[in-house]
């Protein structure tokens, strides 16, 4: 069991989960009635200072160098990413699997008003994720299910885990509550700070460009359920278009995304398994 002395006490694995639980059912109210706020378009909620400052100093002195992961670069992303936990530092998956607590699954759901959630052990899709100088996001809505398209996607977790990260250093979450023609919503991607947004058809967000020569770090899970978000909500695959001025992009990849919801049409689970799994031993 990992053991980390941080200047006068002892985490552990189960420690660093309660943690996190007291913190965020201490401002359980605040939280919900933050979510509510936005409920009807991209339900969300931002927390900070979720862990003792020392262990999130050391999340991020720990955090994988872009060498050491795995290069996403296209016109709809430019960003490095691992879900292959063991091959990094042990207190970085002691901390994402943290989030996969019950109790702090449950409190979640009771701050989202979702019953039933259910955490991905696979980290599928999640993990570890940096951006750095020119990386980016566009303007996308994840994939509606699991990856065996058994539970829909319905709560993305986002702890960011770099010092002194700056609203002019870029590299920050975009919501788009009314749609990816509009202006965004922009999230600063600040120190121990926890994002928790909803995702369903329409939940359009995006990470605008790093301008800086650091890197952005996050650790993030997704919660499932049984039940869509939404009654209108539909099977789709992760789809991206450009920002409002990127026309031949969102053609490009208007073209794209329909062409694989074509292939999963004949193929339910796709022609081949997202490799951004944790593939344990």
């Amino acid at each position: 069991m990992l053991k980390i002395n941080f200047r006068n006490f002892l985490l552990d694995k189960q420690a660093i989960s309660d943690i996190i639980y007291k913190h965020i059912f201490a401002n359980k109210q605040t939280l919900n009635e933050q979510f509510c706020l936005s409920e009807n378009t991209i339900g969300y909620f931002y927390i900070d200072n979720v862990l003792p400052e020392q262990l999130a100093l050391e999340c991020a002195k720990v955090f994988p160098k872009p060498e050491e992961m795995k290069l996403l670069k296209s016109i709809k992303e430019y960003k490095h990413i691992s879900a292959q936990m063991d091959k990094h530092h042990q207190l970085l998956e002691d901390v994402t699997y943290a989030f996969q607590n019950k109790k702090i699954v449950k409190l979640i759901g009771e701050i989202c008003n979702i019953s039933s959630l259910v955490p991905d052990d696979s980290l599928y899709a999640g993990g570890l994720s940096l951006m750095a100088k020119g990386n980016f996001l566009n303007p996308h809505l994840d994939n509606s299910h699991d990856a065996e398209r058994k539970r829909w996607r319905v709560l993305n977790l986002l702890y960011y885990v770099t010092p002194n990260w700056k609203q002019q250093n870029g590299g920050h979450l975009e919501l788009w509550p009314n749609g990816p023609k509009n202006e965004p919503i922009e999230l600063v991607s600040r120190f121990n700070r926890l994002i928790v947004m909803a995702t369903h058809s329409s939940s359009w967000h995006s990470v605008n460009k790093v301008t800086v020569d650091d890197c952005r770090c996050c650790i993030s899970n997704y919660y499932f359920s049984d039940n869509a978000l939404r009654e209108t909500d539909k099977f789709h695959v992760t789809k991206f278009r450009g920002r409002p001025n990127q026309t031949v992009t969102n053609l490009l990849l208007d073209c794209d995304a329909s062409l694989r919801m074509l292939v999963r049409k004949i193929f339910k689970k796709g022609v081949r398994k997202n490799p951004h799994i944790y593939k344990k031993k």
